[in-house]
């Protein structure tokens, strides 16, 4: 969903009190207040089956529509089919939205709908004091209570006490409003999330226009089933505006002030990988060539970029990991640009086909998006412990770049520059998403065409060496004294016929070669042409000369820069950088880590950056780490980085 909205400038935020009032309009006598406010966090929560994640996402899709920043977190169970009504099979949606430029799904919900005791028991620890609960009491049966360990109701043992408690009978509710349909009651049941959806849309004046237009669509096959969600739909507006359990509604206004004026869209992190790999194809003039092998959470790219075909992309779901990488790589060497998508534990599987592209020096993306680990480990949940992999996980000397993206939106941007330098410089280019990134959502704004990089490629024509005899030949590792990259020769080519494979070659000729000085000389000419690749300095936030840096990477941006403001709004002086650009770093990372006293580096793992900035600049790199699956909470980070400013 897009929508025109003219942004000027940019909204610094202390990002402090979460919900605050900031005023309070009255309607006539005989209607309810309306409480404005400048921002909101809102969390779903049920089982699997109770819908949590479409009705965060189309309740997310109106906010994005009515023009307000925001942000999400969809939070998904571990198992396939956790058993229903318990704890493991708890699934949430959270969402953060406002007036102004926000960089989080914030640290605790203002509100939560609790579809049954499971959702409440998993969720209550999260939400202060105060809190606005809204649960489904049709679900507090004696049975769904003992599964999480409660033997008194919660809604009758004063525990929530502290809270603005909303008993709601939502699934009756549902069934009542359904009744005239042709439904059994378990079919009608199901439309129960629509229920809540049209509940907090009343709660928070969200546009309907959309979901009804969405829920027609969806069910355009099943009439029937899509009257049935439209009408518990209204149902759930309806008894919100009727109900005198609900006696405010709130406002949040657009962000109209946010961000540059332009056409924004809502947009995840895994659709704007593919979005950006289509862009940087077309940029290329190349055909895009997807080889995967689906795996949580990285699947949604092979499923977007799969319904592009008018594009020129083509998509493979092979029978594994090393055939999607294989099927990639033959089709960089055919001239297409050639990407591969998975997590860690495929990355470990491609690893030796990642080293033959480092040998065949040619053009590859492997498209990493983080996951728990090691093997299995959480496949729903976020991490950052795939960099050292990233960087060394492959035998030999085998140097990739490696990039990383801050936020969902710039995955887009991201997909560009891993484009860029793989067809400059004739390498594969690692670029590391996360779950976190791939799954949560922000407003984006739709670049104009001439706003996209240039990234036509020159193919190899014929001959490009003259031998001493005066004949003219080609060679495929003859480099571009530059960028230091080879030629790409397409095959079918007149005069360009070479060899290939993983066996060292000689110099120029690409001809197998086992002499040691040439291998050492390949050696070192591949890991030159890496550390020559052109990146960007490092920019530095610091407005009042800091004595402390806090670095990060990757998805930590949001948390990191929300803790930063919180800390500036407090007094507290602190400069901020972060690094887009992890092999080869940025060129001047080390004079500016050389003007700190203090460095800290929050990493969603055990300190796999602070490892590197260690050993390659001899900084003692202080680390702040956190490997539970979830992304760091702003007051978290803003705690531990006052810690390390007061020493």
């Amino acid at each position: 969903m897009t929508s025109q909205v003219s942004r000027t400038a940019e909204q610094a935020e202390a990002d402090t009190a979460d919900g605050a009032v900031v005023g309070e309009q009255r309607r006539p006598a005989g209607t309810k207040d309306v409480r404005r406010l400048d921002r909101v966090i809102i969390r779903f929560a049920g089982d699997s089956g109770d819908g949590m994640q479409l009705t965060g996402d189309r309740f997310t899709s109106e906010t994005a529509s009515f023009g307000n920043d925001l942000s999400t977190l969809p939070n998904f169970p571990a198992e396939i089919r956790a058993p229903a009504g318990t704890l493991p099979g708890v699934s949430s949606f959270q969402l953060h939205f406002a007036d102004h430029d926000i960089l989080t799904p914030g640290d605790a919900p203002n509100v939560l709908v609790a579809m049954n005791p499971a959702a409440l028991k998993a969720n209550i620890g999260d939400l202060p004091r105060g809190a606005e609960i809204i649960v489904n009491t049709d679900e507090f049966t004696k049975r769904a209570m003992q599964k999480v360990g409660y033997d008194v109701s919660p809604l009758e043992d004063g525990s929530l006490d502290g809270y603005s408690l909303h008993e709601v009978p939502l699934t009756t509710l549902t069934v009542e409003a359904l009744k005239d349909f042709d439904l059994s009651r378990k079919e009608a049941e199901r439309s129960k999330n629509m229920f809540a959806l049209g509940l907090l849309s009343w709660m928070y004046h969200r546009p309907t226009e959309g979901t009804e237009k969405f829920l027609r669509t969806k069910f355009a096959k099943k009439p029937q089933i899509a009257e049935a969600n439209l009408a518990a739909y209204r149902a759930g507006w309806n008894f919100g505006e009727t109900t005198e359990d609900f006696a405010v509604s709130y406002e949040i206004a657009p962000a109209t002030t946010a961000f540059p004026p332009g056409l924004y869209r809502n947009i995840s992190g895994n659709l704007a990988l593919a979005y950006g790999l289509i862009a940087a194809s077309r940029q290329a003039d190349l055909p895009l060539f997807l080889g995967s092998y689906p795996i949580t959470p990285a699947s949604d790219i092979l499923h977007e970029l799969s319904r592009h075909k008018n594009f020129g992309v083509r998509t493979f779901q092979a029978e594994d990991e090393i055939a999607g990488i294989g099927a990639a790589l033959g089709a960089a060497f055919g001239g297409s640009l050639g990407v591969t998508t998975t997590s860690g534990p495929g990355v470990a599987l491609k690893s030796e086909t990642i080293g033959l592209a480092v040998s065949l020096e040619l053009p590859l993306l492997v498209i990493d998006i983080q996951r728990g680990g090691p093997s299995t480990g959480l496949p729903t949940k976020t991490e950052q412990a795939d960099l050292l992999q990233a960087m060394y996980g492959r035998n030999g000397e085998a140097p990739v770049p490696v990039i990383a993206p801050c936020t969902p939106a710039d995955c887009f941007d991201a997909a560009l520059e891993a484009a860029r330098i793989a067809l400059t410089y004739r390498t594969p280019v690692m670029l590391l998403s996360d779950g976190y990134l791939a799954n949560g959502s922000e407003p984006w704004r739709i670049p104009e065409l001439d706003e996209l990089p240039d990234l036509t490629v020159q193919f190899a024509q014929g001959p490009n060496h003259t031998l001493a005899d005066g004949s003219e030949v080609f060679w495929p590792y003859k480099r571009d004294p530059q960028t230091l990259a080879r030629p790409w020769a397409v095959p079918g080519t007149p005069g360009l016929e070479h060899r290939i494979g993983g066996i060292e070659k000689q110099d120029g000729t690409g001809n197998i070669s086992y002499d040691p000085a040439n291998h050492d000389f390949m050696v070192r000419t591949r890991q030159a042409k890496i550390d020559g690749i052109d990146v960007p300095d490092l920019e530095v936030d610091d407005p009042h000369e800091a004595r402390t840096l806090v670095l990060g990477w990757g998805s930590t941006y949001g948390p990191i820069t929300a803790a930063v403001r919180r800390l500036r709004a407090a007094g507290e002086s602190i400069a901020q950088a972060h690094l887009r650009h992890l092999n080869p770093f940025p060129r001047n990372l080390g004079a500016v880590l050389g003007r700190y006293e203090k460095v800290v580096i929050p990493e969603m793992n055990l300190g796999q950056l602070a490892t590197l900035i260690r050993a390659k600049y001899l900084v003692d790199a202080h680390s702040y780490n956190q490997v539970n699956g979830m992304p760091f909470k702003a007051e978290q980070l803003a705690t531990a980085l006052k810690e390390a400013i007061d020493g």
